[in-house]
């Protein structure tokens, strides 16, 4: 059992040598890392920095011109959907207007086509209608005194010969 123990202690100190070796190996490791790391943080602390402090600047100092902005935008929206419901309404007064006016145009229309009508009619009853009576009369008299004074009326189509029956159609 005594060549046991030694073996067993001989097999621990190997472990052990193996574990500090592997323990300075990873100690190597992690400096290399951190003088690596040491070094992005360097590199972004003395780029990114000022640029995020320039950017943050910025934006303090623009905030107020950018409300700014969204507020003449919003100004401009409301003035423009105001002028946009007023020429709406315009139009739509002006169509109304117009309407109206054609309807008026076409009642004055309608009634002037009217009264021409009727007075075409009242021409014809009283003008015309009298006055072809009033030939037909004096026809009829100028008819009656020819006949009465002896003279016969020559009449174009009995010089043809063709009598009058056959010219009706």
């Amino acid at each position: 059992m005594d060549k046991f123990v030694q073996v067993f202690i001989i097999f621990t100190a190997v472990a052990v040598i193996i574990q500090a070796g592997i323990l300075v190996a990873l100690f190597a490791a992690v400096r290399k890392t951190a003088s690596r790391v040491e070094t992005l943080a360097t590199e972004v602390s003395t780029k990114a920095v000022p640029t995020l402090t320039t950017a943050q600047e910025m934006l303090i100092e623009l905030r107020p011109r950018v409300q700014d902005i969204v507020a003449n935008v919003e100004h401009s929206a409301r003035l423009a959907r105001s002028q946009v419901e007023r020429i709406d309404a315009t139009v739509s007064d002006v169509v109304d207007r117009t309407r109206l006016q054609v309807i008026r145009a076409d009642e004055l229309v309608n009634r002037t086509l009217d009264r021409v009508e009727e007075t075409s009619d009242m021409v014809q009853r009283t003008v015309v209608s009298p006055i072809r009576q009033l030939a037909g009369v004096l026809q009829g008299v100028s008819a009656g005194l020819e006949f009465f004074l002896g003279r016969k009326r020559r009449n174009p189509r009995d010089e043809a010969g063709v009598p009058q029956d056959e010219l009706f159609i």
